[in-house]
């Protein structure tokens, strides 16, 4: 194993006792013996509040803007403390311990629009990469069998509550008739590359028509149904 992974997750419950309601807050320091990509999250109740980048050594807030302007100014320098001590704490695991072997988890694949489908409007198709370890994924999209690289996003690997980990690829692309896709997924835990297919599926006019009228036809009998029905047992009781 060319490398080790070393990942220290605190989880702890947040109550509000007026409503009896339980929070998760998981916070998640995360380095390698080659000291590259390093993580230092927060999240709540499984939405990232925060992270810091090492590369631009700022913090990065994600929440969206309904949910109030807030910052965490201590957080960097805490960060930065906490991932000398990932460091140090995985030397003296790996020098005490060796080379144990690794944990692998196969992700598993979901594929879909972020919007309703609708042809010739532009819209985004999200390939969902879940429940994996170790991170990271790499993603290969397809139109018609030839790859595509443009419009395509890969989003950083975050963390479950059971130490796997999800990360996200995105298409943007504009919906025709005839056209496929295809989202596949690379990971040391796969013995192949696995695949999810896609292809947009628009309802002709003519069915729409027929449908429209089939509606019509059904509700004209129903009514004919009611109208016999009415001037039967008016008949009976006049006899």
């Amino acid at each position: 194993m060319s490398h080790f992974f070393s990942l220290f997750m605190l989880l702890g419950g947040l109550c509000i006792c007026a409503k009896v309601e339980a929070h998760i807050d998981i916070a998640v320091q995360a380095c390698k013996t080659n000291d590259t990509d390093p993580e230092d999250i927060l999240e709540l109740d499984g939405d990232e509040m925060f992270y810091f980048d090492f590369n631009k050594n700022d913090m990065v807030y994600t929440m969206p803007e309904f949910a109030g302007q807030w910052t965490y100014p201590t957080w960097a320098q805490l960060a930065q403390v906490q991932h000398q001590t990932c460091l140090s704490d995985l030397k003296v695991s790996v020098d005490a311990g060796g080379s144990p072997p690794e944990q692998i988890d196969p992700p598993q694949l979901t594929i879909y629009t972020r919007n309703e489908v609708e042809l010739g409007k532009s819209n985004i198709l999200i390939c969902s990469v879940n429940n994996f370890y170790p991170p990271p994924v790499k993603v290969k999209w397809t139109k018609n069998n030839v790859e595509v690289k443009e419009g395509v996003t890969l989003s950083r690997y975050y963390p479950n509550s059971d130490f796997t980990f999800r990360q996200y690829s995105t298409l943007q692309f504009t919906p025709q008739k005839g056209d496929d896709y295809s989202c596949t997924v690379y990971h040391k835990g796969l013995t192949e590359p696995e695949t999810r297919f896609w292809e947009p599926e628009f309802q002709d006019e003519s069915d729409i028509g027929e449908t429209v009228y089939c509606g019509i036809g059904l509700t004209l009998g129903l009514l004919g149904v009611g109208a016999g029905t009415f001037f039967l047992v008016k008949g009976n009781n006049c006899s």
